[in-house]
């Protein structure tokens, strides 16, 4: 009696597994790992140009002592990306993670900016090394955050998708938040052209006396 029903458990067990893959549970773990996976690349790009500041600002100083306020404002958004505790999975947390990113991005190039009006600091070795560096960076970034893009689509794409959305549904997957750009309201503004007033007319009197 008691191999008959451990048989019967193991034909239960294989047709709850069957009944699950057949409905897409495992293709959801297989996407979400992914897109884990990628924004630990995403976190792991960060967390390399945020070491790089303190380097980066210190060869700066050594030339520019009198570029306090840049300092101040590159250090001050280097520590406000280190305070934000951030959850992927939370569209307010991302949005405010990419918001502090956005704002130590902008110090950044503010601080490269004073880099130009000292000729002797472009010339040193350390500062290039660390501009290369950074520049590097910010690419693996780019890179790091489309593969991320492109992950999140995939697996919202298919929880949402019939009859894998039931699924999803019955083990709580939910659809993902995913990165926007950082200046929606600035870019969606047409840019305003201006070519400076034009001249007034010369009177044609005047322009006839000479």
């Amino acid at each position: 009696m008691r191999p008959m029903r451990m048989l019967l458990a193991g034909l239960v067990l294989l047709l709850a597994c069957g009944l699950l893959s057949g409905c897409g549970y495992n293709q959801i773990q297989r996407k979400d790992e992914a897109v884990k996976a990628a924004w630990s690349e995403v976190i792991n790009q960060y967390q390399r140009r945020a070491d790089l500041v303190p380097n980066l600002v210190a060869t700066v100083k050594g030339y520019a002592a009198h570029e306090e306020q840049v300092f101040r404002e590159v250090t001050d958004a280097r520590a406000k990306v280190g305070q934000v505790t951030v959850n992927a999975d939370d569209a307010a947390s991302l949005a405010k993670y990419q918001a502090a990113q956005g704002e130590l991005s902008s110090a950044l190039t503010r601080l490269m900016a004073v880099s130009e009006n000292y000729p002797n600091l472009k010339a040193d070795g350390l500062f290039q090394n660390l501009q290369a560096q950074l520049e590097g960076t910010e690419n693996r970034i780019t890179v790091a955050r489309n593969r991320y893009v492109q992950a999140v689509q995939d697996y919202n794409g298919y929880i949402r998708s019939f009859p894998v959305n039931l699924t999803a549904k019955m083990f709580g997957y939910k659809v993902k938040p995913n990165f926007t750009v950082e200046n929606e309201a600035a870019i969606s503004t047409a840019p305003k052209v201006d070519f400076g007033t034009p001249s007034a007319p010369v009177p044609a009197s005047a322009s006839s006396a000479h």
